[in-house]
């Protein structure tokens, strides 16, 4: 029997391409995905993506869509507490597995393994431990496409903002940065790869600086 799985979904390639890996496993059905937003701005909690946008990318993949509020601002105990009641509601509807899109921060995972830690729901990281230079390289080479939303400008130049990641970026970003930005450097938005059924339309818009980062506003067609 397969093992019913939810994917945590960001709106970025990594998230993309996780969906693509588990779609690929025999043992897998992914039946949904998942997306904390800020309630405040309605974008997504970690890429600052328009809802409409996130809501266009799960039509585009086949699969339902569960938009999580979390406050702005938002403690960490509240951060936990709102999970943990999604994690239980899940865990009600039979759900075996809930799927990351992590590459190698162990930090980041353990986070994830400790909230998961006793619910019964298996934790599955499918890109883990994968070089990410490799990585980077397939997800472009395969045809997926991103375009970068924002940027930490103490990292990275902030003239990449609004930038497809494809094999030019790849080639111009500086060799300290982690071609996935798995360390914070950039975050992305994926349009068009294949895990989509058809591309999502988008274009880019205005690009600003807040709260020390550089955001790049994506907006459809």
């Amino acid at each position: 029997m397969k093992k019913k799985t939810l994917l945590s979904w960001s709106s970025g390639k990594d998230s993309a391409w996780t969906l693509h890996v588990l779609r690929q496993q025999k043992d897998i059905e992914v039946i949904g995905l998942f997306c904390t937003y800020n309630k405040r701005f309605e974008r997504g909690a970690m890429h600052a993506v328009r809802n409409e946008l996130i809501c266009q990318q799960a039509e585009r993949v086949g699969l339902p869509l569960h938009l999580i509020p979390i406050p702005d601002p938002c403690s960490d105990s509240e951060y936990k507490a709102i999970m943990a009641d999604f994690i239980e509601g899940v865990k009600s509807k039979g759900i075996d597995c809930i799927a990351f899109g992590d590459l190698f921060l162990e930090e980041v995972r353990n986070y994830r393994e400790d909230s998961l830690a006793g619910t019964g729901i298996t934790p599955l990281f499918p890109l883990w431990g994968i070089p990410t230079d490799e990585l980077s390289k397939e997800m472009v080479s395969s045809g997926l496409r991103a375009i970068i939303t924002c940027i930490d400008p103490k990292q990275l130049s902030a003239e990449f903002s609004g930038h497809v990641y494809d094999s030019s970026f790849l080639k111009e970003i500086p060799d300290s940065i982690d071609p996935c930005g798995e360390k914070g450097e950039f975050h992305s938005f994926a349009y068009d790869g294949p895990m989509f059924k058809d591309k999502v339309n988008v274009r880019v818009g205005e690009t600003v600086t807040r709260d020390g980062f550089v955001f790049t506003d994506i907006l459809p067609c």
